[in-house]
């Protein structure tokens, strides 16, 4: 799946989305104090500039341009750099803490992504995936339509890992983690065009089936789309409920 130019959709969209970890992950590191930060695959920078409003010393490492675009566009003290697992140029123990949110599920090694996560941390490690993710939306937007559904993208089976929180913490004790792994479920509260908005701008899976797409089975896909989301929104919002799983590692 290619996040190419995805940037301002994603911001628009699901970037409020996958901050609905940020307070969570706060309090599992506890008070700044002044400690540096390494927020890895950090999108348009909103968890890594609520992690420096906070008082930690932050270097989000984005590799996508159009993200790093919009990052510096909306956070301009924020230093980002370009960097991308699983190879990242710093020293072992370089940050007190690295994070990576809802990064290890889109990476094509997520085992080499999470050992070069833990080498750059003197301390504490955090990251996260999805238990359960927007795209059963989209599932049943297409079903709606009357579409077939694209086959999910997967890692080779020696790669992948499943998408649970036994999955995650069996795939980091494989990368010599010893994970604490949690999960945490919230509603997000989206306007449906914002949802919308990451379609057309081809974030994620929707967004790379939906460019896929014949004129008309765009218009029976909005149609399916429009459907769903008035049968569902509540004061002009659609209520989606998600679950994440987040491992921590205890680095010394």
């Amino acid at each position: 799946m290619s996040w190419a130019g995805t940037g301002e959709a994603f911001a628009a969209s699901y970037a409020a989305l996958c901050a609905g970890t940020g307070e969570r992950l706060r309090e599992i590191a506890g008070p700044a104090r002044g400690r540096a930060l390494l927020d890895v695959g950090a999108g348009d920078g909103t968890l890594a500039a609520a992690w420096a409003d906070a008082g930690w010393r932050v270097t989000a490492a984005e590799p996508e341009p159009s993200m790093r675009e919009v990052a510096r566009a909306r956070h301009p003290k924020l230093p980002i750099v370009s960097h991308a697992l699983p190879h990242l140029p710093f020293d072992d123990g370089r940050f007190d803490a690295v994070t990576a949110n809802f990064v290890l599920n889109h990476v094509p090694d997520p085992r080499a992504a999470a050992t070069e996560l833990r080498r750059v941390s003197r301390d504490l490690v955090i990251v996260t995936t999805w238990s359960a993710a927007p795209t059963a939306l989209w599932r049943e937007v297409t079903a709606r339509a009357g579409l077939a559904p694209a086959s999910p993208a997967r890692l080779d089976p020696d790669r992948d890992f499943e998408r649970t929180a036994d999955g995650l913490r069996r795939m980091l004790t494989e990368a010599g983690w010893h994970p604490e792994v949690t999960e945490l479920t919230w509603t997000w509260h989206v306007e449906p065009e914002a949802l919308w908005q990451s379609v057309t701008g081809g974030v994620a899976g929707a967004g790379a089936f939906y460019a896929t797409l014949a004129d008309a089975d765009r218009a029976r896909f909005r149609t399916a789309f429009d459907d769903l989301t008035a049968d569902r929104a509540d004061g002009g919002r659609m209520p989606m409920t998600q679950t994440a799983a987040i491992a921590v590692e205890h680095v010394r």
